[in-house]
C-alpha cells in the first residue's frame, strides 16, 4: 500500500462545525507525520480510505473542525486501518464519529498481528487464544471431574486452579508482545473451566440437601423451586459483579495511557478472583457428598463420558451450547456494531452495559416467584429465554440499515440482558436435576466445558464482520430458533431427567400420610410393615 505524504493532500471543501470536546486540550491541529511516528498509530496511515484532508493553520484549527464527504457505495476499507479525521469522522451510516471511538474500533477489528504470512486482528487473536484455552481445559476437566466426585480434595484442586488463574492476570502487561496473549488466556480459561464446574457441582449439592437424595413425583416442585431461587440469585449476583468491572474498565479508560489503564484492570480482576479462593476453601459440604466419596484410586477411564448414559443430560447439552453461542454472538456484534456504526459515545456505551448487566440482576429475582406460580420447569424457562433471543436478534437484523436511536439500544440491551440471565440460569439447573447423586461433578464439567465452546463460537461469528452486525444477529436467530424446535420436540425434561438420575420415585397418590419419607424407604427396602411384600408400596 503506498502512503501519501500528508502535506501534498489536496484541499477538500467540506462543512465546518466548531471544535469537538473530543480535541486535544491544547487545540493545535494534528501532526500527522508525528502520528506516523507514534507506535499506537503504526499502520493506520492510508489517507485515501477517508478522503483528502485539508491543511490547517494553527489558529484555524482552534475554531474550527472538519467534517468528511460520505463515503461512496463501493468504498471499502483497506486492510490496512484508515487514519481518522481530526476530531470527527462520517462512517457509510452518515454519523459522525469522534477520533477517539474511531481509533478503537479501528485498533480492534483491523488486522495488524502478523503471524507468518497471515494477518490477525486483536478479536481474531483473542478468539485463537480462546481456543487454545478450551484445549487445554478439556482434558483437565476430565481429570478434575475424577477429583469432584471420589475425592476428598476436590476444594483444594478448584482453589490451585484459581489461583493460577488470578496469578496470570496480574503481569499480563507486563510483556508487550501478543506471543504471550495464546498461553496467558489459555490459563486463565482452563482456569475459569475448573473454577465454574466446581461451582456448579456445589449448587447440585445444595439442591440435594434441601430436598433429600430421593423425593416423590409431587415433592418434585418443591425441587424445581429451590433449585430456581438458588440458580437465579447466583446469576443475579453474577450480573452484578460483571457490572463493577465494566464501570471500573471505563473509569480507567479515561486515562491518557490506555495500555497501563488496561492493565491496571486485569490486575484489579486478578485481585477478585484471589478473594474467591477463600469461598472454595471454606464452603460446607452437605452429609450427602461425604458418603458420596469413594476414595477408590481404580475410577473407569470412560467415567468423563458417562453422561451419554443418560439421554435427558446429554440432550440437554445441546441446549446449553445453543444459549451460550446465541447470547455471546448478540453480545460481542451488537457492542461492535453501535460502536462503529452508530457511533455511540463511551459515556452512552458504558449505560448500554449497566443496562445489560443491572437489568438481569434486577428482574431474575423477581422473575422467582412468577415461575412458581405457573409452575414453569427448566425447560418451559429455556424456551422463554430463547424467544426473548429471537426478539432481540430479529428486531436487530430487520432494522439493520436503519440508524438506531439510544433508546432502541437501550431497549434491546434490557431484553438480552433476560434472555442471556434466564437461558444461563436454567440450562444449568436442568443439567443438575440430570445429574444422579455422586455425579455431579462430571455432569458439571460438561456444563463448563460446552458452555465456554459455545461462548467462543458466539465470539468468534460476533467479531466478525467488522462492525456488521448480519452475521452475527443473524446466525444468533437461528441458534435461538433451533434451540426452542429442539427442547420442544425433543424428549429432554426436567422431571424425567430428574426419573432417570433416580431423584424422583413414581408412587401411588394413596400412601398412608402417618408414614414420612424416610419410614416409607426403610417400609420399601424390608418389604412391609409387617416383614412381607407390600405391593402398594411397591407401585
Amino acid at each position: 500500500m503506498s502512503e501519501e505524504n500528508p502535506e501534498t493532500n489536496v484541499t477538500a471543501t467540506a462543512p465546518r462545525r466548531p471544535r469537538s470536546i473530543e480535541d486535544d486540550e491544547s487545540g493545535h491541529s494534528v501532526d500527522v507525520k508525528a502520528m506516523k511516528d507514534d507506535e499506537s498509530f503504526e499502520h493506520s496511515m492510508d489517507i485515501k480510505a477517508i478522503g483528502a484532508l485539508e491543511v490547517k493553520s494553527e489558529t484555524e484549527s482552534e475554531d474550527y473542525e472538519e467534517y468528511e464527504d460520505k463515503p461512496t457505495k463501493g468504498e471499502t476499507f483497506s486492510n490496512e486501518p484508515p487514519e481518522p479525521a481530526r476530531g470527527w469522522y462520517k462512517n457509510g451510516k452518515g454519523l459522525y464519529c469522534t477520533k477517539k471511538e474511531t481509533v478503537l474500533f479501528e485498533a480492534l477489528t483491523y488486522a495488524r498481528i502478523k503471524v507468518g504470512t497471515m494477518k490477525f486482528s486483536p478479536l481474531e487473536w483473542t478468539s485463537i487464544s480462546w481456543f487454545s484455552g478450551l484445549l487445554v481445559a478439556a482434558p483437565l476437566l476430565a481429570s478434575v471431574s475424577i477429583h469432584l466426585d471420589h475425592r476428598p480434595n476436590s476444594q483444594l484442586i478448584t482453589a490451585i486452579a484459581t489461583a493460577i488463574g488470578a496469578i496470570f492476570c496480574l503481569p499480563a502487561g507486563a510483556i508487550k508482545t501478543v506471543w504471550i496473549m495464546p498461553p496467558y488466556v489459555a490459563a486463565i480459561v482452563a482456569s475459569n473451566a475448573v473454577g465454574s464446574a466446581f461451582h456448579n457441582r456445589h449448587l447440585g449439592l445444595m439442591v440435594r440437601g434441601f430436598v433429600g437424595a430421593t423425593i416423590r413425583k409431587l415433592q418434585f416442585p418443591n425441587r424445581q423451586a429451590v433449585s430456581s431461587q438458588l440458580s437465579l440469585y447466583a446469576t443475579a449476583g453474577g450480573c452484578l459483579g460483571s457490572a463493577a468491572i465494566a464501570s471500573f474498565t471505563y473509569y480507567m479508560l479515561r486515562n491518557s495511557e490506555g495500555f497501563i489503564s488496561l492493565w491496571v484492570v486485569s490486575i484489579f480482576s486478578g485481585i477478585l478472583w484471589f478473594a474467591g479462593i477463600a469461598h472454595i476453601l471454606t464452603a460446607v459440604r452437605s452429609n450427602g457428598n461425604e458418603s458420596s466419596i469413594n476414595t477408590n484410586t481404580r475410577v473407569s477411564t470412560r467415567y468423563f463420558i458417562s453422561i451419554f448414559n443418560y439421554p435427558h443430560a446429554a440432550g440437554s447439552l445441546v441446549g446449553v451450547f445453543l444459549s451460550s453461542f446465541s447470547t455471546m454472538s448478540i453480545f460481542a456484534g451488537g457492542v461492535l456494531y453501535i460502536v462503529g456504526q452508530l457511533c455511540v459515545p463511551p459515556r452512552d456505551l458504558l449505560f448500554v452495559w449497566l443496562t445489560y448487566f443491572f437489568f438481569s440482576a434486577l428482574f431474575l429475582p423477581l422473575l422467582h416467584p412468577i415461575q412458581k406460580l405457573i409452575q414453569s420447569d427448566a425447560v418451559k424457562m429455556q424456551i422463554f429465554g430463547f424467544l426473548l433471543s429471537t426478539l432481540t436478534s430479529g428486531m436487530g437484523y430487520y432494522y439493520r440499515n436503519a440508524n438506531w436511536h439510544h433508546n432502541h439500544v437501550l431497549f434491546l440491551a434490557a431484553v438480552q440482558s433476560i434472555a442471556s440471565g434466564v437461558l444461563h440460569a436454567h440450562s444449568r439447573i436442568l443439567l443438575m436435576d440430570c445429574a444422579p447423586s455422586g455425579k455431579e461433578g462430571v455432569f458439571a464439567a460438561w456444563f463448563s466445558w460446552i458452555r465456554m465452546l459455545g461462548a467462543f463460537v458466539g465470539f468468534a461469528i460476533g467479531s466478525s464482520g467488522v462492525g456488521n452486525m448480519n452475521r452475527s444477529f443473524g446466525a444468533a436467530f437461528m441458534a435461538a430458533v433451533v434451540g426452542i424446535v429442539a427442547l420442544i420436540f425433543s424428549n429432554v425434561s426436567s422431571y424425567g431427567g430428574a426419573v432417570a438420575a433416580g431423584h424422583v420415585r413414581k408412587r401411588r397418590e394413596t400412601d398412608s400420610p402417618v408414614l414420612g419419607w424416610d419410614e416409607v424407604v426403610k417400609v420399601e427396602e424390608k418389604g412391609g410393615l409387617d416383614g412381607t411384600k407390600d405391593r402398594s408400596i411397591e407401585a
